[in-house]
Parts: C-alpha cells; structure tokens; sequence
C-alpha cells in the first residue's frame, strides 16, 4: 500500500468520478484506475461499486476512506513539524462558549507572547467540534463536553458553571429576595433550551437529570442553537434558561437579565481541549494547550 494509492482513493470518492479524480491529481484515468485495483485485491475486499448509472462506497469503503485520510494527515503533520511549513497555524474548531467568550480573552494574552503563530478557526456545536476532530479536520477542538472516543484525548482547560436567567420581572426580582427559594419553583416557568448537540444542552440534561426534574414535564418555549439569542429571548420576556455563567456575565452585570445560582454539586461544567492522541501536535498547538491549562479568569 503507498500514498499516492490512498490520494488516488481519497479523490474517487470526493469526486465520485475516476475522471475527474484523475484530472484533479494530475494523473491519468488508467493509472488511478489500477491505484484501485491493486489497493481492492491487498485488502481482499470491494471498496467502489460502480455501475453505468451508479457509484456506490461500500461499508469496507467507507471505513478505508476514514482511515486514508487519517494516515495521510498523520505524515503531513510528521512532515510539517519537521520542516517547519505550516508550523505557525493552528486549526481549530471551537464549541459557542469558548468562541464567544473565552478566546477573546485568550487569544490576544497569547498573540503576545506568539507573535508568529496564526489561527484559523470555525465555530460550531461541541459534537460537531470532536467528529471532525476525529477526522483529522483540526489540530485541536476546545469543547463543554467529551466523549469516549479512543482516538481522542481531552483535556480539562476552563472551570464554568450553569445559572439560570430569567427576565427582570416583579415576580423574579420578589424570588430574588428569598433567601431559600427551591429551585423547582423557577422551572415551573417556560423554559428556553440549547440544540441537543451542544456541550451546554448536554449540561442542562445532565442538570436536570441530577435535580430529579423530567424535560418532558417541562414547558419548552423554544430549542435555540445560539446563545446570544437564548440571552436576548430570555430577556424579552419569552422564558428561562439554563446557560454558562460565563456567558450571561455581561447581561447580568448590566442588569438585563436576573441570575439564580444552582446547587454546587450539580451545576459545574468543564471544557476540554481535544486532540487526536497519534497525532504528532504542532509545536505551537502544544504551547497554546500548555497556555490554556494555565489560564483561567
């Protein structure tokens, strides 16, 4: 098995195409045709079914497409720390939370101290984050929940908590005032929830859970995949919510919305760093991580 066999396999099926798989390598049709053929008979197994009208990756196919990517990222990775190309940029995925409202923080403490390192960054939900992780597609992800993924390792960077907001209301504010107050009494209120992928709605489940209250007796106004919009919901009166203390920080302390503190031992949330554990990390992503773990405000 060689490199250029899997590049020729990884671009049949992206392009779906022997020919314009071809075109695209700058090889010719029968040269990746034979790529296929000679990579089918060491595997001993189909991996492209391909009719008159139809092209087909089979399970097997699908599997040492995975794996393909995965081996041609970990010798590009090799390469590059090696020979220094790239060595400056940072890929990442990075769940709502981190984006938002830590790494605005981070990045600009960090930047001086790394003047020549560069990142590149997409934000998405925290499962979104780990699967292309996974997939080779970032050199680390910054995540509110983890998985048992054998090929990823997590690593503990921020300590947050979950609050609950609700609208600065006469009723609120009079609960405000309670010094003991059960909790139960604010989820009898509509309650705004995040979209299941997200590490936040996780913790919220997880909450929950813990406190003994069914989501299905809940009366949900609304699932939200943004949390400025929860935030802004939430203070135009539509509902409650359960969110990251860091993230209503500012709406809180400007008093547009009203924050009630839940039970210790239910209501902390980690973020993780995570990366893939065989990959070889950059120089500068093995300093970042070093500088997030030691970082916390």
């Amino acid at each position: 098995m060689e490199f250029k066999q899997l590049e020729s396999y990884i671009a049949i099926v992206k392009y779906k195409n022997l020919t314009t798989a071809a075109e695209a390598l700058g090889i010719s049709q029968p040269t990746i045709s034979i790529h296929l053929k000679n990579l089918e008979e060491e595997l001993h197994t189909r991996l492209i079914i391909r009719t008159a009208k139809n092209f087909e990756v089979t399970q097997r196919g699908q599997e040492f497409f995975i794996c393909a990517q995965n081996i041609l990222k970990l010798r590009d990775d090799l390469v590059n720390s090696w020979n220094g190309r790239e060595a400056e940029i940072i890929r990442m995925g990075v769940s709502t939370i981190p984006s938002a409202y830590i790494l605005p923080e981070v990045l600009p403490v960090f930047g001086k101290e790394h003047e020549n390192v560069y990142f590149s960054i997409d934000q998405m939900d925290s499962q979104k984050v780990i699967d292309e992780v996974h997939k080779g597609t970032y050199d680390l992800g910054l995540v509110g929940m983890k998985t048992e993924d054998e090929l990823l390792a997590f690593e503990q960077f921020y300590q947050d908590r979950l609050v609950v907001i609700t609208p600065v209301k006469e009723k609120f504010l009079r609960m405000k005032e309670q010094k003991e107050m059960p909790v139960e009494c604010l989820f009898q209120e509509p309650v705004i929830l995040r979209e299941e992928g997200s590490g936040s709605g996780k913790s919220a489940g997880r909450f929950l859970e813990k406190m003994g209250i069914k989501e299905e007796k809940l009366h949900v106004a609304a699932r939200i995949n943004d949390q400025e919009s929860i935030k802004n919901l939430v203070a135009g009166g539509l509902g409650i919510s359960i969110v990251s203390e860091k993230a209503v920080k500012d709406y809180v302390e400007s008093r547009r919305l009203l924050q009630f503190s839940l039970p210790e031992e239910f209501s902390g949330r980690e973020f993780y760093i995570v990366y893939q554990k065989n990959y070889i990390l950059k120089e500068c992503a093995g300093e970042f991580i070093k500088f997030l773990k030691a970082y916390q405000k």
